[in-house]
């Protein structure tokens, strides 16, 4: 494998269209965009694999629920021998409005559970993140993160989605420099 693309969310059809599930709807879009399944039980999560631009990439999204997803990222990690710099994961963020979607090539948590899990089993901060913006909540956090986009946020959320999409061909195409230029050059609307 050349990169890991890994989605964050909960397993569960009760969290399957939830704002904290929106790396693994960014999962299930990639899968269906490169004609790919994402069912193998792998690695304490769901996998599929695909080729695209010469590269081979592994599609996870850990079924460890959120404040674990590094238990299960670490080990397709260590498997395919993986720099962390050639692992992207997606998920949401309550920092951005519904529709922003934002890419950089490392960071701190920001608060989030499972980035932190991830950051504290590979022991580094140096790997790409892809966030999605879920909307900044008014009351109730966890309450806020495990409700469902409102009708009119599904559009944008969508957009955010297909618009990170592009930017992981283009990286898989070029770099991750022209990647993060398209994706952060503008906010989706």
């Amino acid at each position: 494998m050349d990169y890991i693309i890994a989605g964050l969310g909960n397993p569960g059809e009760k969290y399957t269209f939830t704002r904290h599930n929106a790396g693994f709807l960014a999962i299930d879009y990639l899968a269906q965009a490169f004609n790919t399944r994402v069912d193998k039980i792998k690695f304490k999560g769901l996998a599929g694999s695909f080729e695209y631009a010469g590269k081979k990439v592994l599609l996870l999204k850990p079924m460890t629920y959120m404040n674990s997803s590094g238990d299960s990222i670490i080990e397709a990690v260590n498997f395919y021998k993986i720099k962390p710099e050639k692992l992207i994961v997606i998920y949401d963020d309550i920092a951005f409005d519904v529709g922003v979607v934002k890419m950089r090539k490392k960071g701190s948590d920001g608060g989030h559970n499972g980035v932190k899990s991830i950051i504290q089993r590979l022991g580094t901060e140096e790997f790409v993140r892809i966030r999605i913006g879920i909307g900044i909540p008014k009351d109730d956090m966890v309450k806020y993160v495990l409700s469902e986009f409102e009708d009119n946020e599904k559009q944008k959320v969508f957009r955010a989605i297909e618009k990170a999409a592009q930017g992981i061909k283009i990286l898989l195409e070029s770099n991750i420099d022209r990647a993060m230029n398209f994706i952060n050059g503008d906010v989706v609307v």
